[in-house]
């Protein structure tokens, strides 16, 4: 983390966690509030980053045969009542449209607040054989729900994500596809957003609605809250049932395809602000930053050091690398705060002594240290500093989470943790909805997951001391 403050409009995070987010939101122009309330809209800096986010997670579903596909914004009533208990799970935010037009509509229209069952509706018209499965899709597209409360990508009434559905031969194949794509979620989170996870599988209560489970990635933010990162759902055949889903199997009789939906949303953004940020503004992984190096010329009005800077970006281009010069009439001091507030990750600077010297100095956002190196093995330097600065980026984070989970064997020990250290509360579970509920009314917590990694050790249940293996997560999330 950089030293001093040197962007007073940024409140400190020691001050108002609150604040000092929005204000970074805001500051760094990521986003803007629009004229609807509820809405923002996404600047192009912060567009970038959702495009950079957007490119990595796309490959990595093409590798294990996904397809894009675009569905209707627009879902008919009668439709997204099929299946009962998504139209229940969403009614309080599903926004409508009455009006075509001057036209009274015949049939309200929901804007999609899901796509599970504009899916099932194709694939009732499209799937015929076996032969034809799986179907793996997925659709980048924004979605409506008419949230009270909203926050810039954490929470608001409009969110870009992709939604990735698919359906299956056999439930096997199906419980396999939605582990993938977990695993998928959490080694992203890991390896390009510098973000540990604990991979875990949601309570009957907290899971998604209409799943037979949800399955899901949980991070922890600055503040110690909790933050759900990306979910996984497997529906078995429910929704192919609801919606009349069928295939000739391998025995030419009529079957109901398993299926499974998954999704991550703009809200990973506020999880790398909220989990890498400090005072002085964003701090960027570098595999998702618009501008990995920006190059600053020092003492840019003497002879010959423009030239010099600009001969260092072009061979940082040629390397592959997203790279900017800030070449402006602003003092070196505005120009160092402007791109650390804006969280680019490495900062070349070059000016007539470093030309004599046959060398430029790099500079981490992450914690401001400096490294010489020669003008030769400027690429390969370059390289290396954006790898450790991902592994500073992921240690830092990591240690935050691991020096805050705690464990507990009552729910009055429990309380005191959270009360005085906040983090995730690890505990024994009966898996009783009573105990869940007491926990919540009695700490504010929430269920965060069962992780995946259960421990196998026998103890008591943290609310009613019944005897169990079941490991659970507790915290306040956002």
């Amino acid at each position: 983390m950089a030293k001093d403050k040197k962007v007073e409009q940024i409140t400190d995070m020691e001050v108002d966690f609150a604040q000092w987010y929005t204000d970074i939101c805001r500051k760094a122009e990521l986003v803007e509030y629009a004229s609807v309330k509820g809405f923002t809209i996404l600047r192009p800096y912060g567009y970038a980053i959702w495009e950079n986010i957007q490119s990595i997670l796309d490959g990595m579903f093409k590798k294990t045969g996904h397809v894009n596909v675009a569905m209707p914004v627009l879902i008919p009533e009668s439709l997204l009542k099929k299946e009962g208990e998504l139209v229940n799970g969403f009614a309080p935010e599903v926004a409508w449209v009455t009006m075509g037009g001057s036209e009274q509509l015949e049939e309200r229209l929901a804007f999609r607040p899901t796509s599970e069952t504009m899916f099932c509706d194709h694939w009732h018209s499209v799937l015929h054989s076996w032969r034809e499965l799986p179907m793996l899709y997925n659709q980048w597209c924004s979605v409506i729900r008419w949230e009270k409360t909203t926050r810039p990508f954490l929470r608001s009434r409009e969110f870009w994500w992709q939604e990735g559905h698919t359906i299956h031969e056999t439930a096997e194949e199906a419980q396999a596809e939605t582990e993938q794509q977990l695993n998928c979620y959490a080694d992203f989170f890991e390896n390009i957003l510098a973000i540990p996870v604990v991979r875990g599988r949601k309570t009957e209560k907290e899971k998604f609605a209409g799943a037979e489970a949800t399955y899901t990635v949980e991070c922890m933010m600055k503040d110690r809250k909790s933050l759900q990162g990306a979910t996984s759902h497997y529906f078995g055949d429910k929704f192919s049932r609801a919606y009349d889903v069928t295939f000739t199997g391998r025995d030419n009789k009529l079957q109901y395809p398993f299926q499974t939906s998954w999704g991550s949303t703009t809200r990973m953004i506020g999880a790398i602000i909220m989990t890498h940020g400090d005072n002085n503004g964003l701090v960027l992984p570098p595999k998702i930053a618009p501008v990995q190096v920006i190059v600053l010329p020092v003492a840019q009005h003497k002879e010959g050091v423009l030239e010099n800077a600009a001969k260092l970006r072009d061979r940082l281009l040629e390397a592959g690398l997203r790279v900017k010069m800030d070449d402006s009439d602003n003092s070196m001091g505005w120009k160092c705060a402007q791109h650390e507030m804006k969280g680019v990750p490495l900062r070349v600077e070059c000016g007539p002594r470093d030309m004599e010297a046959g060398q430029c100095v790099l500079v981490r956002r992450n914690d401001g240290e400096k490294i010489t190196v020669k003008m030769e093995d400027l690429e390969s330097a370059v390289i290396e500093q954006l790898d450790i600065v991902h592994n500073m980026m992921f240690e830092a984070a990591k240690k935050n989470m691991d020096d805050n989970t705690y464990e507990a064997a009552t729910v009055e020990e429990a309380v005191a943790l959270q009360k005085e250290h906040g983090g995730f509360i690890k505990t024994k579970w009966c898996g009783d909805l009573a105990c869940e509920m007491a926990m919540k009314e009695q700490g504010g917590m929430s269920s965060r997951c069962m992780p995946l990694a259960q421990s196998g050790t026998v103890g008591k249940c943290v609310c009613c001391g019944k005897e169990t293996t079941t490991d659970i997560y507790w915290g306040v999330a956002y």
